[in-house]
């Protein structure tokens, strides 16, 4: 392993700058956790990346000729850019300013740059290229707008990233309140469809409708029938390395079971520890990360759960 490469695991992997001198095992221990770094953010990216063109063709292909609006920030964002001569591109990034800066507070840094990224990515493209109009029918424009900007935020989602900040607000709302985020989204979201139909009339607030029920189901699609929280189950040989990375890189609680693994014919068995934890869907990305970092083959179950009570679930995890 030469000089530079070296320097690189030191610096970005190990987190050390003084230099101190490490075995061969270390240096290969990190070299393997750095690539699959960079694999996963390479993989996120381009996620983000296709996310965005997506995102970018439901507005201008679709939505924008209309006037119909999504939920959300972005709703907000085509609301005012429907009532107000202030470009989209601007607003886009002006409205999500405090959910990027929420979501630092909650979720920590590497998720706030990946959705300031995002989210001006989309504003770049949003003001530099140009989508014809599709079609003029009110009922295509507003499924298929629908349909391409929630498979945008869903693509941005499996990237570790949103362009919509509305669920970082939702998240950080039922804690302080104790409800669901479903709760706070549905709220959010009628303010702002009965702002459309006050301002744009029933009409386009109930093609709006529409396209958010495009949206939203075609997110959850994509991100494969994602909900607010994931219960997650792991067996590995590691369980108590697993356990102190959910404790500490995580910030979040765990349940240890004793449990017993059948393998071989003849069905011996062995004692071993069952880790489970349960995580926001925006944590998922990070989690599955840190399980690979430690075993790439641990045996891991992952199950919706539509509300907790109690726990750390929905109290801010611990930074870092």
């Amino acid at each position: 392993m030469n000089s530079l490469w070296k320097q690189i695991i030191i610096r970005t992997t190990l987190h050390d700058e003084s230099g101190k001198a490490y075995s061969s095992y270390a240096l290969a221990k990190g070299y393997r956790e750095f690539i699959i770094l960079l694999k996963r953010h390479v993989k996120d990216f381009f996620l983000i990346g296709i996310g965005i063109l997506s995102a970018t063709f439901g507005f201008k292909g679709f939505l924008l000729t209309n006037h119909f609006i999504d939920g959300g920030a972005t709703g907000i964002s085509l609301l005012v850019s429907a009532l107000t001569d202030i470009p989209l591109y601007i607003l886009i990034i002006g409205v999500n300013i405090p959910f990027v800066i929420l979501g630092y507070r909650i979720m920590g840094q590497a998720f706030a740059i990946k959705t300031a990224l995002a989210i001006t990515g989309l504003s770049i493209c949003l003001a530099t290229i140009t989508f014809p109009d599709v079609t003029r029918d009110n009922l295509l424009v507003a499924v298929f707008g629908g349909f391409f900007l929630g498979a945008g935020i869903g693509l941005s989602v499996r990237g570790g990233a949103v362009i919509d900040g509305t669920e970082v607000l939702a998240i950080y709302l039922s804690r302080k309140l104790g409800t669901t985020i479903g709760d706070i989204i549905i709220i959010i979201n009628v303010m702002i469809f009965s702002a459309a139909a006050y301002f744009l009339g029933i009409e386009v607030a109930l093609y709006s409708m529409i396209t958010y029920l495009a949206a939203s189901r075609t997110l959850d699609f994509i991100v494969e029938g994602i909900d607010e929280y994931i219960g997650v189950t792991i067996v590995s040989s590691r369980s108590e390395k697993m356990r102190q990375m959910i404790i500490d890189k995580m910030g979040r609680g765990v349940t240890v079971y004793s449990g017993k693994k059948g393998y071989g014919k003849r069905g011996e068995t062995k004692e071993f520890d069952i880790i489970y934890t349960v995580i926001t869907r925006l944590e998922l990305n990070k989690l599955n990360t840190e399980i690979q970092k430690i075993e790439p083959t641990a045996f891991v179950v992952m199950n919706s759960v539509k509300d907790t009570k109690g726990g750390m679930i929905k109290k801010r995890p611990l930074k870092h």
